[in-house]
């Protein structure tokens, strides 16, 4: 489960793959003007509002994430012993990946894995 990261690092990643995906289709875009000539610029102009869409997304995402992580509380890690944010019930650390849990209920002995509720 190392792969596993909190809810802040993971929304911040998908911000950062919005720019770079963005970035590219602008990038990706303007190479239209010297395949196609004339019809190449509007295949640009195209991909340009695509791309700055993509990076207005992202800017949504990054603005966001910041809103959540300024209320987010700051609790210390009991595995590495270093402040971490937590959102919601259950969360992982952002260092060392290990759930952290408000709910007693949700938490387990080992800290590898969450309990799946009978409900579900």
């Amino acid at each position: 489960m190392k792969w596993k990261a909190s809810k802040i690092s993971t929304m911040r990643t998908w911000g950062l793959l919005l720019v770079l995906l963005g970035m590219g289709v602008m990038v990706f875009g303007t190479s239209g003007i010297l395949l196609f000539g004339n019809v190449g610029k509007v295949i640009a102009a195209v991909f340009m509002v695509i791309g700055l869409i993509s990076c207005f997304i992202s800017m949504g995402i990054y603005f966001y994430v910041g809103v959540l992580s300024t209320s987010a509380p700051v609790i210390d890690c009991p595995e590495c012993n270093k402040k971490t944010k937590m959102l919601g019930t259950t969360d992982r650390c952002m260092y060392c990946h290990t759930i952290l849990t408000w709910d007693p209920s949700a938490a387990t002995d080992k800290g590898s894995e969450i309990p799946v509720s009978p409900e579900a």
